[in-house]
């Protein structure tokens, strides 16, 4: 009788410490409830202990949990309606408060809907587009125009900000309402920015136009220097010319004067020989093929014919 009684106990002692005795990791923390009702937390990883059977245990994550919100068509402060697509980094600070508030991851992740959302909306709506797009540390072109117009009134560009100063203060904002559920927001970032479909088109044809206007000042350069690459071309071509000309004549008119002086000495040295070749040369010009020549007998011209008689 004593050996069945004695295992009957030993099996109820392990029975009991089984259910009494419990390990939490080092990626979990832990809430104990009695009867449904929370009675403590467990931060340390390792074997702690609970009541047998009236006592219960529940994990939630160490960890930092990942939040992705649904894309939501905004429109901004200038009327321009955009996709965005947000995500926010989070961990369960408070278990306890997260247990008997939100109970559940799911049941958080819903609240994080409700407070990221609003705050996002919010924050997108009262910024112009250019704002969200662009980083904090962008500096403007010199040929950027150095005033936006929005809704009527001058927004100067020193007055704008970058992405990360709106989401600086998106996550202050959100930040300040999770603690009341056992949450720490730890960060929030825009994945994504889409435009909408009459959007996307106007944002394509205004840098299809810059692009355009781009392009043309480059050709206008281009025309600019190509005008001047001529008007070099045409100054140079004209002052060749007008050297080459310049030595054709000086050659000319030295060949001319040396003519002149080789004809003025050959005639010094015979003058009635000179006068005889020249008039036969003459007569050789003037008297072509089938051609007459009416001279009177007693002209100069006639003179040496007749001597050849």
């Amino acid at each position: 009788m004593k050996a069945p009684i004695l295992l009957v106990i030993i099996v109820a002692v392990l029975f009991v410490g089984m259910d009494g005795l419990y390990v939490v990791n080092e990626a979990e923390q832990a809430i104990v409830t009695q009867f449904g009702k929370p009675v403590g937390d467990v931060s340390d990883a390792g074997l702690h202990f609970k009541l047998p059977f009236a006592q219960k245990v529940t994990r939630f994550e160490k960890r930092i949990l990942k939040w992705d919100g649904d894309p939501n068509q905004i429109p901004t402060k200038d009327k321009r309606f955009i996709w965005i697509d947000t995500t926010a980094r989070w961990r369960i600070a408070d278990p306890l408060l997260f247990y008997t508030t939100v109970a559940t991851e799911r049941g958080a992740m819903s609240r994080l809907d409700d407070i990221i959302d609003s705050v996002v909306r919010d924050a997108v709506s009262g910024r112009l587009l250019v704002e969200l797009v662009r980083g904090s540390d962008y500096r403007a072109q010199d040929d950027d125009e150095e005033r936006l117009e929005v809704e009527g009134v001058v927004v100067k560009k020193e007055d704008l900000v970058g992405r990360e100063e709106i989401m600086a203060g998106i996550l202050e904002k959100a930040r300040a309402n999770t603690p009341d559920y056992g949450i720490e927001l730890l960060d929030v970032q825009i994945k994504r920015i889409n435009y909408v479909e009459q959007v996307r088109t106007r944002v394509y044809e205004r840098m299809i136009n810059e692009r355009k206007k781009v392009a043309a000042q480059y050709r206008s350069e281009g025309e600019g220097e190509k005008a001047d690459i001529l008007g070099q071309m045409e100054r140079e071509l004209k002052e060749i010319s007008s050297e080459a000309y310049r030595k054709v004549l000086e050659v000319r008119g030295g060949a001319d004067a040396e003519a002149a002086a080789i004809y003025a000495g050959a005639y010094n040295q015979d003058k009635e020989f000179y006068t005889f070749l020249r008039t036969l040369e003459s007569y050789k010009k003037s008297i072509q093929k089938n051609g007459r020549l009416v001279i009177s007998t007693d002209s100069d011209y006639f003179r040496y014919l007749k001597q050849a008689k």
